[in-house]
């Protein structure tokens, strides 16, 4: 059985492709699964801030274009990215185990949250991010950001910020776990709720890969 597996071009989603093959080859070591890069608008456009699109396809409408053209056979999603509704014709067959889903604060000089001097400069993306430390520490100022994780790395090195927020498990399917000042405890900044997770995203009407992927959800 071939699968062709549609992923975003970016260092992270090839990652995610990685767990993903092994998840399926653990069903079956026949499998003969290839990849498909499929950029976004979450790709393409680096200017949008991600409070302004959450809950939409912005991360995922191309690939679910291409999988309803058949095209493709699979869909690897970061869980949280899904919008808010799936296109008629797919269904998500997966949900995988959160490999980590705590938020990690990168800093410069190591520092944890309640160590960052009054008035400090964060990176952060997404409204819960945001509201959060904002509700946690009013002197805060928390900027917008965007990029993948290594130029998130590099607008803290290089553009003045005093910290980041990130995915602990970005962080730690790209091996970059040492740069993780500290995960932030959940009272501090509560996780999307499928954070960390993986969403194996088909269609429909494919019951041989879906008869395939229904073990993975008895975990």
């Amino acid at each position: 059985m071939r699968i062709r597996i549609g992923i975003r071009p970016s260092p992270l989603a090839l990652k995610q492709a990685e767990e993903t093959i092994a998840l399926l080859r653990g069903l079956d070591k026949r499998l003969q699964c290839n990849l498909v890069k499929i950029s976004t608008d979450g790709d393409l456009d680096r200017i949008t801030p991600i409070s302004n699109i959450e809950g939409s396809d912005f991360f995922t409408r191309q690939i679910e274009e291409t999988l309803l053209q058949r095209e493709i056979d699979l869909a690897v999603h970061s869980a949280k990215d899904l919008p808010d509704e799936i296109p008629e014709g797919l269904v998500i067959a997966v949900i995988t185990k959160s490999i980590d889903s705590y938020d990690a604060l990168v800093s410069k000089g190591n520092l944890k949250i309640n160590e960052l001097r009054t008035g400090s400069k964060i990176g952060a993306s997404s409204v819960r991010r945001k509201t959060q430390l904002k509700k946690y520490r009013r002197d805060f100022q928390v900027v917008d950001i965007r990029g993948n994780i290594a130029e998130r790395l590099e607008q803290l090195d290089k553009n003045g910020l005093d910290a980041i927020i990130a995915a602990t498990c970005a962080l730690v399917r790209l091996g970059l776990e040492d740069r993780i000042s500290q995960r932030i405890p959940f009272e501090i900044l509560k996780p999307h709720p499928l954070q960390g997770s993986l969403a194996l995203e088909i269609r429909e009407d494919n019951w041989k890969l879906r008869k395939l992927l229904e073990s993975l959800n008895k975990d």
